[in-house]
């Protein structure tokens, strides 16, 4: 049995090594793309360089593109661990960053930036995250009030749907106060962009997501014992009430961090603990890790195909993110997965 593990685990762990592998080729793709006639060769000379040159390629690579990649390695990472750990607490395999309606109430808070300039700061790309980030903080920080006494799956599903509508409602409003300007950044914003990627958001994103991480790793046993049932967990000496509201916490701040830098970057949350577990199960040790490294390869794959589709433009890849999901949930739904 000893050894039938120790082939397990060594598996699991080739998996994540290669999975790696993959995310680090996709991340030079990404740097390597674009509109400009730079080749290969070319950009990998300038990577090597490091970012010290004044020529118009370097800034291309080190000032453009650099920020959009990591803010996809930071963002992807953040969505999909947010993702696997909302699924985990709710055991529902449909949870994702926004089941609880942390992304409705960024994207009001983003609309009511455009519409109005709250919080009113001199610079207008900040007043639009930084109210993104004050109302899904402020939002997650009223859903643990009210489920501060009552932690049960169903019960935080049902107020997260309450909030999601509310939100809704709420951005529609600011969509029909808008002007044609803003309503336009408004949308722009909704679909999901790399476009206004900076290298201080980049960093925000990757070091909340490099803390909560290893905060959640502390958790690993205690979440797959979650996973595998409410009453086994209990027995086991667990408690779940407490568990849920820290894992929820994390996920929360990671997803408040994500969309208020990028906008509404859709199934992400979904699809990559999803195709993570399938590969490696519930044990989150592995699970966790493969997680967050297969989001972050979905969203630079998206970020690739974002940059060729329409040569000269960068679609959102918002758009990318949510084609892909939808078509696999409904593969999991005929294969009868869910």
């Amino acid at each position: 049995m000893n050894s039938y593990y120790r082939r397990l685990n060594r598996k699991r762990f080739a998996i994540i090594v290669l999975a790696s592998i993959v995310m680090l080729l996709l991340l030079l793709a990404d740097l390597f793309t674009g509109s400009s006639n730079l080749s290969v060769s070319g950009a990998m000379k300038i990577l090597l360089d490091g970012p010290s040159k004044e020529s118009k390629y370097h800034f291309i690579i080190w000032s453009i593109r650099m920020p959009m990649t990591m803010t996809c390695l930071g963002v992807g990472a953040s969505l999909a661990l947010a993702g696997e750990h909302m699924q985990t607490i709710l055991q529902n395999p449909l949870a994702s960053p926004y089941t609880l309606g942390i992304s409705s109430a960024a994207g009001f808070g983003a609309a009511l930036s455009v519409v109005t300039g709250f919080p009113f700061l001199p610079v207008a790309w900040i007043n639009t995250s930084l109210s993104a980030l004050i109302f899904a903080l402020g939002t997650s920080a009223m859903i643990f009030t009210i489920c501060r006494n009552n932690t049960d799956s169903k019960t935080m599903i049902l107020i997260g749907i309450v909030v999601t509508f509310l939100f809704s409602a709420l951005q529609s409003l600011m969509q029909y106060l808008a002007s044609q300007d803003q309503l336009s950044e408004i949308m722009h914003w909704m679909f999901g962009s790399l476009s206004k990627a900076t290298e201080e958001g980049s960093f925000v994103c990757i070091a909340c997501f490099l803390i909560i991480f290893l905060l959640s790793m502390r958790l690993t046993w205690q979440l797959t014992c979650l996973s595998t049932g409410e009453e086994r967990s209990r027995s086991l000496g667990i408690n779940t009430g407490k568990l849920r509201k820290e894992i929820y916490l994390y996920s929360s701040l990671l997803t408040a961090v994500a969309v208020s830098y990028v906008g509404a970057i859709g199934f992400i949350g979904l699809v990559a603990p999803h195709l993570a577990r399938s590969y490696v199960g519930d044990d989150q040790r592995f699970l966790l890790c493969l997680s967050s490294i297969m989001g972050a390869i979905i969203l630079l794959a998206a970020s690739v195909i974002a940059k060729i589709l329409k040569p000269g433009e960068i679609i959102p890849v918002g758009i990318i993110t949510n084609i892909v999901g939808v078509a696999f949930l409904l593969y999991l739904l005929l294969r009868k997965k869910v």
